[in-house]
């Protein structure tokens, strides 16, 4: 009986429980799609540091780490391949001579990290192919200059296209200054501009060549997972395999993503805080209204029986209809909203040049996880009940022969 009182209550006065739905409405749908939006950007970061630059897992020996140098590679990389391979988990495996050089033609020069590869290798475990944007992913092969794939931004630094000639200038293993000319196969472009800067490819073969460095040994070995959700159980398995190298995941390689995902998650419980505080308040304002308006009919309830227990569940009960209502509404209208611009994604085409320069996609596509809306549901019941306090607890200090006259 109490729960079909208090549903009718709410309507008694349609225009103020209306502006209460829809604050409730619209304070989550802001907040909810914001955090959306920043959902989706990570996502899309962490999307492309494994596909493009990272992939899921790393393997490298201990001293590459601290200066990249083609000093420290692993001996007999081709077998350490194989047994990755073995590892349940385990996609693809690829292999790579790394080593910091410069590249630059008659207007320019930057330094750059040499990544030695295997092109069919590669494709297997990252998706930099599929960047191309002029030329080719080394389908083209040219006859008595190596091929060099670089990136668009690298490329417009040096003022060079495809088929353009570049030096190349390097350590070898001897420690000696070596040189070598390459001609650019293609050009490549992802939504991270440090990385096209600041990153070259070209054939392991041509490279080992260049330096003198035996073919079998590696700088790094790339591994992708079947699933990303495996990341830190192979990373454990891998280290127990190989514990004399360095194995690390792409959270441990690029700790300032995983920083990231951490900050906006702590950042998107912050937003909600601060959006049901706000509800809060406007939920006890219209609820305190309410409760002023019926002072006569609350006081005449409790003249005829109704204890103070009722009378509490009662206007509790209306709070919280009125803000599950408006919960509802905001949330089905996020769902539906969040559906949609997920098929296209967000162009912030304005800010393109502002994302790709920290890394960050321009084109956004919002996604919330199901139980971040059932966590919403319950934050919203509970905000509603320690809303109902205040109110109800007026409700109770009327006395019933002064409440009943109120009006008369």
């Amino acid at each position: 009986m109490i729960v079909s009182v208090s549903w009718k209550n709410i309507w008694r006065n349609k225009t103020r429980s209306m502006v209460v739905i829809l604050a409730v409405a619209l304070g989550l749908f802001g907040t909810v799609f914001m955090i959306a939006l920043m959902n989706g950007l990570i996502d899309q970061k962490v999307d492309a540091s494994i596909s493009n630059e990272l992939s899921n897992i790393q393997i490298h020996t201990p001293g590459f780490l601290e200066d990249k140098s083609i000093q420290h590679m692993m001996d007999n990389a081709g077998l350490l391949v194989e047994k990755v391979k073995k590892t349940e988990g385990v996609k693809a495996v690829c292999r790579r001579t790394k080593s910091m050089g410069m590249v630059s033609t008659a207007s320019s020069g930057s330094g750059v990290m040499v990544n030695g590869i295997i092109p069919q290798e590669e494709k297997m475990v990252t998706d930099i192919h599929k960047h191309t944007v002029d030329g080719s992913y080394f389908e083209q092969n040219f006859k008595v200059t190596p091929s060099i794939f670089i990136g668009k931004k690298l490329a417009e630094k040096l003022n060079a296209g495809v088929g353009s000639k570049i030096v190349m200038t390097i350590q070898s293993t001897s420690g000696d200054i070596t040189y070598g000319l390459y001609r650019v196969v293609g050009i490549y472009k992802t939504d991270n501009a440090m990385y096209d800067e600041a990153n070259v490819f070209v054939e392991n073969t041509s490279l080992v060549d260049l330096i003198a460095v035996d073919p079998d040994k590696s700088s790094e070995i790339a591994i992708l997972l079947e699933n990303n959700d495996l990341t830190d159980k192979v990373t454990s398995n891998l280290k127990d395999s190989f514990p004399k190298l360095s194995v690390l995941s792409w959270k441990e390689s690029d700790p300032a993503v995983f920083a990231m995902i951490s900050l906006m998650d702590q950042f998107s419980w912050f937003m909600v805080a601060i959006i049901m505080i706000a509800l809060v308040f406007v939920i006890v304002n219209a609820m305190l209204m309410a409760i002023l308006e019926r002072t006569r009919e609350i006081g005449m309830l409790m003249a005829i029986g109704m204890n103070k227990r009722r009378v509490f569940l009662m206007i509790m009960m209306e709070t919280i209809f009125l803000s599950i209502t408006g919960a509802i509404a905001g949330i089905l209208l996020t769902v539906i909203t969040v559906a949609l611009t997920y098929q296209q994604g967000i162009n912030f085409a304005a800010f393109a040049e502002g994302f790709e320069s920290i890394g960050y996609s321009a084109l956004v596509f919002p996604t919330v996880k199901t139980t971040f809306y059932i966590s919403i549901g319950v934050i919203v019941i509970i905000t509603a009940a320690i809303a109902s306090v205040w109110p109800a607890r007026k409700a109770l200090k009327l006395q019933p022969a002064a409440a009943v006259r109120e009006d008369a």
